[in-house]
């Protein structure tokens, strides 16, 4: 499990590319027959991807949670990004298709990971967080999630988000999490940007055409700074950070926050004027 520390406002300024890309980009999250996690210490977030193979991979503890297994004292939401696949958690499996969302609660103890096929892959993406209260294991698919079309393709930003772990969604203790699905023809996430100074976030780009890429943008409103990212990587955002993108075509993205309160709207927008 790599560990990521938090950065102040002050440092990121003067970072270079490298140093940004280090501190705030996941480039290598998937790896087939493995499974990879990073720790953040914003909000104590643990992101991480599995891509079973030909055996099931099972979740692991590890030394640094400090912990008996893995879901002791946290909470975990996960989605399938890529072919088939199922999860078996305290001896109860859940079919998971391409974008089906399976929330575990605190105290699950046993959790393995499958794909369907051989040659198309179940691709698991994982956030997890600590929790108090012990909620009960739920899956959604992404009809079940109650989707919702905002933007326009006027504004390059015409996209159908899917809540998944929310207020009004699956109960969680902490974790807040979905995804957005760009359409055809537009290219911009999130914008107007807006920080949250209560919640950190991580975004996971996926579905990014082959030789596209998107440009992700973070920082201060009036500090910004950006970074080139490919598809299946991942950018963590501080609490104080704006978080948007541009791609050279149409992607998806999953959103996952943690931090002192579940608001999905709990956002301060910043009007592109006062962006610099």
């Amino acid at each position: 499990m790599e560990q990521r520390y938090e950065s102040s406002p002050r440092e990121v300024e003067r970072m270079n590319t490298s140093e940004l890309r280090n501190n705030f980009l996941v480039e290598k999250l998937f790896v087939k027959g493995k499974a990879n996690f990073v720790y953040s210490h914003y909000d104590r977030m643990v992101m991480g991807g599995i891509i079973p193979g030909a055996r099931a991979i099972n979740l692991s503890n590890y030394d640094e949670l400090k912990s008996k297994f893995f879901l002791e004292r946290r909470e975990i939401g996960i989605i399938n990004v890529g072919g088939k696949g199922s999860i078996t958690a305290d001896g109860k499996t859940y079919a998971m298709a391409k974008l089906s969302c399976l929330y575990l609660g605190k105290g699950t103890k046993k959790v393995s990971f499958k794909s369907s096929s051989k040659t198309k892959q179940a691709q698991y993406f994982l956030f997890s967080a600590p929790a108090h209260v012990a909620y009960p294991n739920t899956l959604y698919t992404k009809e079940k999630a109650l989707p919702f079309t905002l933007g326009s393709s006027e504004t390059s930003n015409h996209r159908t988000i899917y809540k998944y772990i929310h207020g009004d969604g699956i109960k969680s203790c902490q974790v807040v999490m979905g995804l957005t699905v760009l359409k055809d023809g537009s290219v911009w996430n999130t914008m107007p940007a807006h920080t949250h100074d209560r919640r950190s976030e991580v975004y996971l780009y996926f579905d990014v055409p082959k030789k596209q890429g998107v440009m992700h943008f973070m920082g201060q409103p009036q500090e910004t700074r950006h970074l080139w990212v490919q598809n299946n990587q991942a950018i963590i955002s501080p609490p104080w950070s704006i978080h948007s993108g541009s791609g050279t075509a149409s992607y998806s993205f999953i959103w996952a926050m943690a931090g002192e309160n579940q608001d999905f709207a709990d956002m301060d927008f910043i009007e592109l004027k006062d962006i610099r």
